[in-house]
């Protein structure tokens, strides 16, 4: 790692590492993967657990006196203006499928700003990370957003609503709006903190999606704001992290996709 990256991302690095080592082990063996059902499409299986298990672990034992907030076990009880934010197995459902889009995601927040991320994904082994004032790295290479600055040949990532019926209705308007823009291309990978990843590495130019929550978007809004771009709620406001609404781009791409959607969200 960058000898100027803090203990605090070392360890989320080294923890996300050992995660995925876990995680490929069920990966390999997915006819017996034991998996469970949280809810209306919302599944967990036994390496989100196990995964997760690890993580806070490791955490628990460097940072005793952090607060954690993870995906499955919810919070610890310790209060601390510095809390940890865990997705054990981002893109759930493409694993168990069998598609090889997934990740390992450790955020770490001040007082609720994300001041570092990991993103980490076993399969490709590819590490993406960042740290507030030390810019963006993708296996220790140094990334930024696309300089793409037109809605008509952008590539974009979304993710689309399938729990709540009450954010279709805009998410429609949104991608039609970007759509009748004549928006060069859109996909949906199904895994919210690569897709915020891909923005920083500039693979896709831009990403938006709904109801997210703080451990999606903890490391990957860190990672592109240190690769150049920038983050906000669908509204343009300020605070995504709490709506989890997000809206992520290079600064030109982002104003003129939110000129775009004035009066029609």
């Amino acid at each position: 790692m960058n000898k100027t990256f803090s203990a605090q991302l070392n360890t989320a690095v080294n923890t996300s590492l050992l995660a995925g080592k876990s995680v490929m082990r069920f990966y390999s063996r997915l006819d017996s993967l034991k998996i469970t059902s949280k809810g209306f499409n919302d599944y967990v299986s036994e390496a989100d657990q196990e995964s997760e298990k690890i993580i806070t672990d490791e955490l628990t034992k460097k940072y005793p006196n952090y607060k954690i907030t993870a995906e499955e076990s919810g919070s610890n009880n310790v209060n601390s203006e510095y809390e940890w934010f865990i997705d054990p197995l981002d893109g759930t459902t493409n694993f168990i499928h069998g598609i090889p889009q997934f990740a390992i995601s450790i955020g770490l927040c001040k007082n609720k700003v994300p001041i570092l991320g990991v993103v980490y994904d076993p399969f490709k082994n590819e590490l993406f990370c960042a740290e507030e004032g030390n810019g963006a790295y993708l296996n220790n290479k140094r990334i930024r957003v696309s300089n793409c600055y037109k809605i008509k040949s952008a590539v974009f990532g979304t993710g689309i609503p399938y729990r709540k019926k009450d954010t279709s209705g805009v998410y429609i308007e949104t991608l039609r709006a970007l759509m009748d823009a004549r928006c060069g291309s859109i996909r949906r990978l199904g895994a919210a903190a690569l897709d915020l990843a891909y923005v920083a590495a500039g693979r896709l130019d831009g990403f938006w999606e709904f109801n997210l929550k703080p451990w999606d978007i903890a490391a990957g809004s860190i990672i592109v704001l240190e690769a150049g771009g920038y983050v906000s709620d669908i509204d343009n406001s300020t605070n995504f992290f709490e709506s989890g609404n997000v809206l992520a781009a290079n600064i030109n791409l982002h104003k003129e996709i939110i000129e775009n959607l004035k009066g029609k969200i």
